[in-house]
This record gives C-alpha cells, sequence and structure tokens, in this order.
C-alpha cells in the first residue's frame, strides 16, 4: 500500500470514529478516559497537534468544534453530567494509562 492510500484509509477511520462519538453523546468522556486512556479532547489535541505540525493555524476551539460537531460549551450543556466519586476515583487510578498527547503545548 503506497503513502497516499495509507493516508486515506487512516482519514476515513479517523473520520469513522469522530462520526460515532459525535452519534453516542451519551458516552461520557471520564468512562472513555478509564476505560481506554484517551476522550474526546485528548482527540481533539491530537488534531491540533497533527494540524500545527502541517502548518496549519488552529485554536484547540476549533479543534474540540471538529471532534464533537459543536462548540464544546454546547455539548457541555446538553450532554455532559455530573462524574460520580467512583468514576473520579478510577480516573485517578488509571493516570498512567492515559493517553500521551506529543506535540500538543499544555500552556
Amino acid at each position: 500500500m503506497d503513502k497516499k492510500i495509507r493516508t486515506e484509509i487512516e482519514a476515513a477511520a479517523f473520520r469513522g470514529l469522530v462520526a460515532h462519538l459525535q452519534k453516542r453523546t451519551d458516552v461520557q468522556n471520564i468512562d472513555l478516559m478509564n476505560l481506554a486512556g484517551f476522550c474526546r479532547n485528548c482527540l481533539s489535541k491530537w488534531y491540533l497537534a497533527a494540524a500545527n505540525s502541517s502548518g496549519v493555524d488552529m485554536a484547540y476551539d476549533q479543534a474540540t468544534q471538529e471532534v464533537y460537531g459543536m462548540p464544546i460549551s454546547t455539548w457541555k450543556e446538553k450532554y455532559q453530567t455530573k462524574a460520580s466519586g467512583q468514576q473520579l476515583k478510577t480516573f485517578e487510578e488509571t493516570k498512567p494509562l492515559h493517553a500521551v498527547i506529543s506535540g500538543h503545548n499544555k500552556s
């Protein structure tokens, strides 16, 4: 497989993942983090880092809107629930397994 086809396949897989996450508004980011070690915010940060490394000037708000399909503030209002004590405990316990967001400036 050549590089162009591989990139097209990877891009299609990414779009499929984003579409699925946009549809599954019932799945909370903290649950994604606790089970898989990444969430919509991580995906947004990877997207932003990739854009910036390609020379595309993009703000974090733009990246989150691409992933969430709406402004993150709207998503939080409509779909985010308060994390339970157990979810927060699991989050802390699984921190060593959380995604590394290379290329993302955490300023």
